[in-house]
């Protein structure tokens, strides 16, 4: 007994120093956190028949359908763990809806460079040279519907690019119109909030309490009223940029800019009778029709141009550069090609691809910088903040909104952190220093202002009408008579005389021919 205790003692201690030993060996060859992500990468196009129903911490279970009883009819086990993960991760699938921009289709392709305008203006690298491709996702959307509404209703549209440059990301988004409902920041969830079901009722409603009341909207209140304001899906509409952006080149040398960009398949709308068809028959038409045109190789695209504004140019034009209710008439201020835009790919997972991505207009790498536009600078926080409620503080990190260029500083921890930067450090550290770019130009005198801070609210003007009137003027008969129809029939449904009153003065005030046309339909006495 003793020798044969002793012998297992010293076998045992010698395989306990031979296990060490391997141990050691083996631990320098470290565990790779990624393994298992990288691994169900792997299996993403396999199909079902190529694999077998697991939970989801990968153990092998009999039937998705199997709960653990007592006997065949007595009380389910709080043990069945199948079902139990089956039914909370089904009442958790959602991420919250986007408040504005919900419904929506997107697809994957490339920006490509087409002329040397962009570098000439900006030294951002994705502009460098003609015939560079950069790969992009893009997100078209309806704005006020919920995630349940028709893609055909009257409404405006975003366009929204996802640039995966070598920089950084560049987001671009823009909406089908060339003007915005307000140049105060502040009024934007009240503008919103009006588009958007009643707090009492639940239903959308007609009264325009907040157009009637400002009038800075109107021009966007036009074109939201023309066949402009129902599409023919997502392929046949362009896009404007509507804020103000600045270019960089030199620390001397720096311009303003607006993006647009055309629809290379031309532009085709809905009347408002087609508009209504098309929503009962295929609510989900401008997704589809996108899916479908790609999946058959019928790729779209769309041109991209600048218009471009320096400084001293700014100072004297027609209307304040940094009001997004103005657009620079093209006639004054012309569209400079810079680029092209092409969907070659359908997404393989909606989820993983369209909606998890997210927008701001804070992306930009160097050589594109904010301007002082105040609706803009409101979106710098308000589109990233979005995304940190929708998909969490490391939104950023989802395989969807990720950089391709490494990423690297003090951002740890937090919910769903998928790469939360290794062992260095989560400060500053001067015993391992994170290394910093050298910063390419020096704009501390690119815009320099005077006064105190003061509180600010625009007041309509008569320039508020300049825009809607050459708009009216500019018209073809056909599409002024629906403009007239379209306006009767969604102002002739608001139950408020007054406010239907009120608004008939505004389309009196652009036009008198129009404001009588259309108070005469919606039974109002001007």
């Amino acid at each position: 007994m003793y020798f044969s205790g002793l012998a297992a003692l010293l076998l045992t201690g010698a395989a306990t120093v031979a296990h060490a030993g391997q141990a050691k060996r083996d631990a320098s060859l470290p565990y790779n956190i990624f393994q298992g992500t990288n691994e169900q990468d792997s299996l993403v196009d396999d199909l079902s028949s190529q694999l077998d129903y697991t939970l989801s911490g990968g153990q092998p279970y009999p039937n998705p359908y199997m709960s653990e009883r007592l006997g065949t009819t007595g009380p389910l086990l709080i043990s069945s763990n199948n079902l139990i993960e089956s039914l909370s991760h089904f009442v958790r699938e959602r991420v919250p809806e986007r408040t504005i921009h919900a419904k929506g289709g997107g697809a994957h392709g490339w920006f490509e460079v087409t002329t040397p305008v962009a570098a000439n203006y900006s030294m951002a690298d994705v502009f460098s040279e003609v015939g560079k491709r950069t790969p992009l996702t893009a997100r078209f959307s309806t704005t006020a519907g919920d995630l349940g509404s028709a893609d055909s209703v009257r409404d405006v549209r975003a366009l929204a690019f996802k640039l995966r440059t070598e920089e950084g990301i560049l987001d671009w988004v823009f909406v089908n119109q060339p003007s915005f409902w307000v140049r105060d920041p502040a009024k934007f969830p009240s503008a919103m909030h009006s588009q958007k079901r009643d707090p009492q009722t639940n239903v959308f409603n007609y009264n325009v309490h907040y157009i009637s009341a400002n009038n800075e909207s109107i021009y966007m209140t036009m074109l939201t009223m023309s066949d402009a304001g129902t599409p023919y899906g997502f392929r046949y509409m362009s896009g404007w940029g509507v804020n103000t952006f600045r270019a960089v080149k030199t620390a001397e040398s720096w311009v303003y800019i607006k993006y647009t960009v055309t629809s290379d398949q031309g532009i085709k709308n809905n009347t408002n009778s087609e508009a209504i068809v098309q929503a009962g028959e295929n609510p989900d038409f401008g997704v589809q029709d996108l899916f479908d045109a790609i999946e058959a190789g019928d790729y779209p695209s769309w041109t991209v141009y600048w218009q471009i504004m320096t400084p001293e140019q700014a100072e004297n034009f027609q209307y304040n550069i940094f009001d997004p209710t103005k657009e620079w008439p093209v006639e004054d201020v012309p569209l400079q090609e810079i680029g092209r835009i092409t969907l070659v790919q359908n997404p393989t997972n909606f989820f993983a691809e369209i909606e998890q991505l997210g927008f701001s207009p804070a992306s930009m790498p160097y050589g594109l910088e904010p301007s002082e536009d105040p609706v803009l600078q409101a979106r710098l926080f308000a589109y990233n903040d979005a995304q940190r409620y929708r998909t969490g503080v490391n939104s950023k990190q989802l395989p969807i909104n990720c950089p391709l260029n490494p990423v690297a500083n003090f951002e740890r921890d937090g919910a769903m952190a998928f790469n939360n930067q290794g062992k260095r450090p989560n400060f500053w550290s001067q015993q391992d220093t994170l290394g910093l770019a050298p910063r390419p130009y020096n704009d501390d005198n690119h815009t320099i202002w005077t006064g105190g801070a003061v509180m600010y609210l625009s007041t309509p003007t008569e320039a508020d009408f300049d825009l809607p009137r050459t708009y009216w003027n500019g018209l073809s008969e056909q599409d002024q008579e629906h403009l007239i129809y379209n306006t009767i029939w969604h102002l002739g449904q608001a139950t408020d005389l007054a406010i239907r009153t009120k608004q008939c003065k505004v389309f009196y005030h652009v036009n008198a021919t129009l404001g009588e046309a259309i108070a005469k339909g919606v039974n109002v006495t001007l």
